[in-house]
């Protein structure tokens, strides 16, 4: 891990903390002068000739105030020993760099690794129900031998659920937390922090002095979006803080999965408005995913995760895709000639194996095994 000098680090702290500049600009400002130290050397004109930089963005620029809070926090950082990782670092999360809006600088706790892995995000309400708390359980013990990386936000209902499912598994998790690494919320959450630092760990981008305020919450979203290759949407009403992240997923051209419910609950309302808007996939097992994404599998890891992938097949349905599986893409009733089925129990077969992710429906009444 890299670290910065002081004063760089403080110019940093100090560019972050300023109202009106914000990541984008922030990051104009460092390209422009060399280093976050520099531009407070620089003359206001000249920074107000950068495009997209002008007087209301620089207006605190010089604000001794924020100099003095910058000094502060890093002070805290120095006594705490508190890691950080900052933009154009080689240990920057490569994901996150191509996000416009990403933070110039986080911090994090715990053992964090990120490199070459996976990484998927799962969010959803917090009021889970039993149906989610069952697909999730299911979907991380079908995925684990992946060794992914899950984040979420540490809160209540999917998210504590989704890491808590992750670490029975042995796989990494990261909380992304809308507040200073020096608090936990929710509080009962507290009895979770150390098997998560063990796992994996913490990390945000506000600081010390910083509260669990709604604001910092849906800001933080963006990063649990822009991490991870995929957000995964299990359980949502109609508006809801999951929905923000699916939307800022879908706006940096990542995949976002959505796992479908029954029209009468009001929790899979937002799920499934994400999938009839074509915002989402849907998913109903993890072969969705790894389809999707197009997850490689070691030769080693292949038999075992099927196996976990196709655990519920049932005899009929067994026949059909290891039929599929041989044979590559077949007409309906070539599956129900070869498989010796009648058409119409195929054709319902087929449909029950879509909704668990094992075939996949091509034009013309063509089947694929995925």
């Amino acid at each position: 891990m890299g670290y910065l000098p002081d004063d760089e680090l403080i110019a940093l702290l100090r560019l972050q903390n300023l109202p009106n500049i914000g990541d984008v600009n922030a990051k104009k400002l460092i390209e422009r002068c060399g280093s976050a130290a520099q531009i407070f050397r620089e003359r206001k004109g000249t920074l107000q000739k950068i495009n997209g930089i002008g007087t209301h963005t620089l207006a605190k620029l010089y604000d001794p105030r924020y100099l003095k809070e910058a000094e502060q926090e890093y002070a805290f950082i120095q006594q705490e020993k508190t890691e950080y990782c900052f933009f154009g670092n080689e240990d920057y999360p490569k994901l996150l760099r191509h996000c416009v809006d990403a933070p110039i600088i986080f911090f994090k706790r715990g053992n964090i690794d990120l490199e070459g892995k996976h990484i998927i995000s799962i969010v959803g309400t917090r009021r889970i129900t039993n149906y989610g708390q069952n697909f999730i359980e299911e979907f991380i013990s079908e995925i684990a031998p992946l060794q992914p990386v899950i984040i979420s936000g540490f809160a209540y209902g999917v998210d504590i659920t989704a890491q808590k499912a992750a670490m029975e598994h042995g796989l990494q998790t990261i909380g992304c937390l809308a507040h200073g690494l020096n608090q936990i919320y929710p509080r009962r959450h507290q009895k979770y922090v150390s098997e998560v630092e063990r796992n994996g760990g913490f990390l945000t981008e506000f600081w010390s002095i910083s509260q669990p305020d709604r604001e910092n919450f849906l800001r933080r979203n963006r990063i649990i979006a822009g991490i991870s290759e995929a957000t995964v949407v299990i359980e949502s009403a109609e508006q809801g803080g999951s929905l923000v992240t699916a939307d800022i997923a879908h706006s940096y051209n990542r995949e976002v999965f959505a796992v479908p419910g029954r029209f009468s609950d009001t929790l899979s309302t937002g799920c499934n408005n994400l999938i009839k808007q074509q915002k989402a996939h849907m998913l109903t097992s993890a072969a969705d995913l790894v389809y999707i994404l197009g997850w490689q599998l070691e030769n080693k890891k292949k038999t075992t995760v099927q196996k976990q992938l196709f655990v519920a097949l049932d005899e009929m349905e067994k026949s059909i895709y290891d039929y599929l599986r041989s044979n590559g893409k077949q007409l309906l009733d070539t599956v129900a000639l070869e498989c010796q089925l009648p058409v119409f129990k195929v054709s319902s077969t087929l449909l029950n194996m879509e909704m668990k992710g094992v075939v996949r429906p091509l034009p013309g009444k063509w089947f694929e095994a995925i």
